[in-house]
């Protein structure tokens, strides 16, 4: 089973997805730790938003790779890899399709007002889930890019709210 992990920033997505891997014995990929792992130590400060995208599509091509692996073995993979657009969605369910891999969206629709109090204490804290801080700039731009869900999306999808 792969498990696609949507929400905006700071809805919880790696917490939920860490609950998730305790009750399916599955492997998170997180594409923030892929990021900071990876890539961040080559950033540029005029390196925007077109170059972590390109190094996100060339991670995720690795993760599928993965992805297929675990699948062979019974085993469930964990997509915590942002998935704002519909069309970085529908890439992994066309995957999934393909390959005759059975799939599950979970939505977290967390209000801004609670995503913004989680990434600023996430931000002061940087606990378990703290990868990289995220700006007010940030948190902004994240609100204008995100695509929530269609209904069409979320059949037979899990919708967690407040």
């Amino acid at each position: 089973m792969i498990h696609l992990i949507v929400g905006n920033t700071g809805s919880g997505k790696t917490t939920y997805s860490t609950e998730l891997k305790r009750k399916s014995n599955g492997i998170i990929f997180s594409i923030d730790k892929w990021n900071k792992t990876l890539f961040l130590a080559d950033k540029k400060a005029d390196d925007g938003l077109e170059w972590f995208l390109e190094r996100i599509d060339r991670a995720e091509k690795m993760i599928m790779e993965l992805v297929t692996q675990l699948e062979n073995s019974k085993t469930d993979s964990i997509l915590d890899l942002g998935l704002s657009k519909f069309e970085h969605r529908e890439k992994f369910r066309k995957f999934a399709h393909e390959n005759g891999f059975e799939l599950k969206t979970h939505l977290l629709d967390i209000s801004k007002e609670t995503r913004f109090q989680r990434v600023m204490k996430r931000n002061d804290e940087k606990g378990a889930t703290f990868e990289f801080e995220v700006s007010k700039e940030n948190f902004d731009f994240m609100e204008n890019w995100f695509e929530k869900p269609t209904e069409k999306e979320m059949i037979s999808g899990i919708i967690i709210t407040e």
